[in-house]
């Protein structure tokens, strides 16, 4: 039985191969976009959980801080529970890290003196530690006479968090705006299909065909439409991706922790097994009425 469904589906989609191909074009374009917002939020994902889990701290000195003050203040923080290494970074290394990375060697920011970047003590942490036991040590280190300020990089977290939250949103909205996209575009299709193979249909029906037997072809084929467009739609995501990928500055990846990532396979999957479920929702709505023809 699904054989020969298969094998009709087949004869009616080579028989209507531009209707189809231009429906699945459109179905790409529509998956695309909501691929594309799917890959953003991984990668900002990523992201956020590579900085919640940063497992750092910079401590910033004031400049009234004499060496053995600083010396003094190294040897107490390697002793804390949870630091597991403790690095200075003087005023002129800072300046000189900065230069580094500064592209524009003629800008103000790199003609800027030693004394204008404060020195301060890079603090390492265990990764696995939590956000109240870091506060704890932030807290008590922000009142040492010493220490300008403490760096945890927790707002840039709470930051990106927001961001992640956002993106979650606006991919909802988008989803549903795709879901509709393919419904409409699928059914428009398969409707046309129909009405070009009217008179096979008939003659199916005339000689005692079921309604199952008829639609069968149609929901196949609606459902083959929406997996090649996912399907289509991943493939030119992953060309662009790794395109683009190529000329992707490493140094930017170092600085930011996290190097881009393509979709994950279970979100690759799910897109084209939505794409087919969406395809087969949409025939079979369109089929309703077949019994009135």
């Amino acid at each position: 039985m699904f054989s020969n469904t298969t094998r009709r589906a087949q004869r009616g989609m080579r028989r209507e191969w531009r209707l189809h191909a231009l429906s699945i074009f459109s179905l790409t374009v529509a998956f695309v976009c909501l691929g594309a917002a799917l890959l953003v939020l991984t990668n900002l994902r990523a992201l956020e959980e590579r900085w919640s889990h940063a497992g750092r701290a910079s401590i910033y000195l004031k400049d009234t801080a004499k060496e053995d003050d600083v010396d003094a203040f190294k040897s107490t923080l390697t002793m804390v529970q949870g630091v597991t290494a403790v690095h200075y970074v003087s005023s002129g290394e800072a300046r000189q890290q900065f230069g580094e990375q500064e592209l524009d060697a003629k800008s103000e920011l790199a003609a800027l003196p030693a004394e204008a970047f404060p020195a301060s003590i890079e603090v390492e942490v265990r990764p696995d530690m939590t956000d109240t036991e870091l506060a704890d040590i932030v807290g008590k280190l922000r009142q040492l006479p010493a220490v300008e300020d403490v760096e945890t990089y927790q707002a840039w977290t709470e930051r990106l968090a927001r961001l992640v939250r956002g993106g979650v949103a606006a991919s909802a909205l988008l989803a549903l705006v795709v879901f509709a996209a393919v419904l409409a575009v699928i059914g428009s299709t398969i409707r046309l299909a129909l009405q070009r193979r009217r008179m096979e249909v008939e003659v199916l029906k005339l000689v005692g065909a079921t309604d199952g037997f008829v639609k069968g072809p149609f929901i196949l084929e609606g459902s083959v439409q929406g997996l090649l467009g996912a399907v289509g739609a991943i493939g030119l995501l992953g060309l662009l991706f790794f395109l683009v990928r190529g000329r992707l500055d490493s140094e930017l990846a170092a600085l930011i922790g996290v190097d881009p990532s393509f979709l994950p396979w279970p979100v690759a999957l799910g897109m084209a097994g939505l794409g087919a479920l969406l395809g087969a929702l949409a025939a079979t709505a369109s089929l309703r009425k077949l019994v009135a023809i």
